[in-house]
């Protein structure tokens, strides 16, 4: 089995509500903290540019469970794998943990956009470059992980403009 990128980020006091406890919508940032750091771990990053202009991966769906409260200063270990590598979209699988204690799971689908200039974004083939760095973070039994080729079935062939 693959095994997954780690990261480990303190909460900070921002981070957090009335209450103490991490506000939910600090989760989706730190999801997007870890794709990043992902990303830029293989020499990749969510933006590129080339002759025809930006490529990014906007967000076709985000969702976050909630297990265990998180608090200010905690340290949160967060665990990215990718669930599913499909033609244009990308889907990350999060763990959040503090020590062996599971705080979260999360997961959020990236799609692969060009961006022309002047134009609007429409959805593209990840690039074989890419999809090469990335399939160590594959997942095994998922389907990025149990096919000869793991781009498979991907819902967004048949979409042209990302909702974001």
């Amino acid at each position: 089995m693959a095994e997954p990128f780690r990261i480990i980020r303190r909460v900070e006091f921002s981070d957090t509500d009335a209450a103490g406890i991490v506000h939910f919508s600090a989760f989706f940032r730190y999801m997007e903290q870890a794709e990043h750091e992902l990303l830029r771990s293989v020499g990749l990053s969510v933006i590129a540019h080339d002759d025809a202009g930006k490529i990014s991966w906007p967000r076709g769906s985000a969702k976050c469970d909630y297990r265990s409260p998180a608090r200010f200063e905690d340290l949160l270990e967060v665990a990215v794998s990718i669930t599913r590598l499909g033609e244009k979209s990308i889907t990350y699988g999060f763990a959040f943990q503090r020590g062996e204690q599971p705080i979260a799971q999360g997961e959020m689908t990236a799609i692969c956009c060009r961006f022309p200039i002047g134009g609007q974004p429409k959805s593209m083939p990840i690039p074989e470059s890419v999809v090469a760095k990335l399939l160590p973070f594959c997942s095994v039994g998922r389907s990025c992980g149990a096919t000869a080729d793991p781009r498979v079935l991907d819902p967004t062939t048949t979409s042209s403009t990302p909702q974001n």
